[in-house]
């Protein structure tokens, strides 16, 4: 009983340091985060206690109220962290990857399944909408990009829905902070049995970058792909 205690009172001040850590990035991208949650925690509370008081109940609606505005701040502070984090994240090679790492369950994510000497990259995450190819990077050699890997996916996989996103702020674009809303709103198609097979088969065709170590996360602003292509790697 008492390791247990000990192990709960280890985790506690992981979790707080953790809600610091995220408080101390959001305010650097959104200074009134601190009057905002404050802000809707007190009013929350406030709007609680005085339907307490008038139908007789204040003690009670009380106690409600201080757990509705805990739950209502937890909230908004939770968005407009997220909102913070893709704000800082925008435009670095590689963050589309961390948004589509955190996709529902139901999809099958795979990264830098195509990439160009540019640090143009196209992921793909696979569900019951489909095959979904997500690139960042130049508009123009994405197109290029994405239609040599839809040529090369119709080999095994030609009967099931392929869906272009394209990262970005320009137009036709999607841009990070709706990636992830983007591709949960493509039309269901495919039951779960038939989404294992398509990732299966698309991955025993294999990738690109499968030779090749990446980091996870956001790539490096400087990394560059070795010279020559990888069957003249694999021909040394």
């Amino acid at each position: 009983m008492a390791r247990k205690d000990k192990e709960q009172d280890s985790e506690n001040p992981g979790r707080l340091k953790q809600i610091a850590l995220t408080y101390k990035m959001t305010k650097r991208v959104d200074r009134w985060i601190g009057l905002v949650i404050s802000a809707v925690g007190l009013g929350t509370f406030g709007v609680v206690l005085g339907i307490g008081f008038l139908i007789g109940h204040p003690i009670y609606l009380g106690v409600l109220g201080f757990l509705v505005a805990l739950l209502t701040t937890a909230i908004v502070f939770g968005r407009r962290a997220e909102r913070a984090a893709f704000s800082q994240m925008e435009g670095q090679p590689g963050a589309a990857a961390a948004v589509l790492e955190n996709l529902r369950r139901g999809f099958a994510f795979t990264p830098a399944v195509a990439i160009n000497r540019n640090q143009d990259v196209v992921h793909r995450a696979v569900g019951k909408c489909g095959v979904v190819l997500v690139g960042e990077g130049n508009p123009n050699r994405l197109k290029t990009l994405m239609a040599a890997e839809k040529r090369r996916m119709n080999r095994v996989v030609s009967d099931v829905p392929v869906h272009d996103v394209i990262v970005g702020t320009g137009e036709d674009q999607v841009p990070l902070k709706k990636l992830r809303t983007k591709v949960m709103k493509f039309p269901r198609v495919l039951p779960g049995h038939r989404v294992t097979e398509v990732n299966d088969r698309l991955r025993a065709m294999g990738d690109l970058m499968s030779n090749m170590p990446l980091p996870k996360g956001p790539m490096p602003k400087g990394m560059r792909l070795p010279k020559g292509g990888p069957q003249q790697r694999r021909g040394r």
